[in-house]
């Protein structure tokens, strides 16, 4: 029987060493991604081109592909909610209304319509489901010039909890990821905004100048060992 995984933010970063690692291991892998990644093609992998800022079309997408690979023979699946952006970066008060609604619809209304696409294309209950929610520590705080940022992972975070009610069958578990410093894009982003944008870039810069970004491999090996290669609870 097959083992399926969603990943979406799979052509770079975590979601790239994620997938990677999963594809080694014999899982089939569905990468969802503005830019499906250069590299070549796994026969185990499968690539849908969205923009999660469009979340109809997004999910429409995903929909279709899910409910396809639940009509095989399916032991487990799994769904990464990873893809993430880091903009805007600016106090409320400074940031345009677009702006507002884009990043929103990236890393919080995505999600949930994916997730809900997944508990309906998964239903049966005799395969073993995960939602793994990927945050952030930020979601447990706020920083000036960065809290719509905060905004969104900490929904994220009541979305595991909601997954978790509403499914609670032994073979479900909704879990979330704080994944820590990862030397990704979005940390280069970060510590590349001027003070006036982001108060405290120094804190990122001094991640970077202090070593203590960790790549995404490491992480990738971390996460698949801990929240996918053993059981869990929501």
């Amino acid at each position: 029987m097959n083992k399926v995984a969603f990943i979406t933010g799979a052509s770079r970063g975590l979601g790239e060493a994620i997938a990677a690692q999963l594809l080694d291991a014999g899982w089939w892998v569905t990468g969802l991604a503005r830019n499906p990644s250069p590299q070549p093609a796994h026969p185990r992998q499968a690539w849908l081109r969205v923009d999660l800022a469009d979340v109809d079309a997004a999910t429409a997408l995903a929909q279709a592909a899910m409910q396809q690979a639940a009509r095989e023979p399916v032991s487990h699946a799994i769904l990464v909610n990873n893809a993430a952006m880091a903009e805007p970066v600016g106090r409320l008060g400074q940031l345009a209304t677009r702006e507002l609604a884009a990043s929103l619809s990236v890393n919080l209304l995505a999600p949930v319509a994916i997730a809900n696409a997944f508990c309906g294309a998964f239903a049966d209950p005799r395969v073993n489901r995960r939602v793994i929610n990927v945050t952030s520590g930020l979601a447990a705080r706020a920083i000036a010039g960065a809290s719509l940022y905060s905004v969104a992972k900490c929904a994220m975070e009541m979305l595991t909890r909601a997954l978790a009610v509403d499914h609670p069958e032994a073979s479900f578990a909704a879990v979330t990821l704080r994944p820590g410093i990862i030397d990704t894009g979005m940390q280069v982003f970060m510590r590349s905004r001027s003070a006036d944008e982001l108060p405290d870039v120094g804190m990122f810069r001094n991640f970077h100048d202090d070593g203590q970004l960790v790549s995404a491999d490491r992480v990738a090996q971390v996460t698949i060992a801990g929240l996918i290669d053993r059981d869990v609870e929501s």
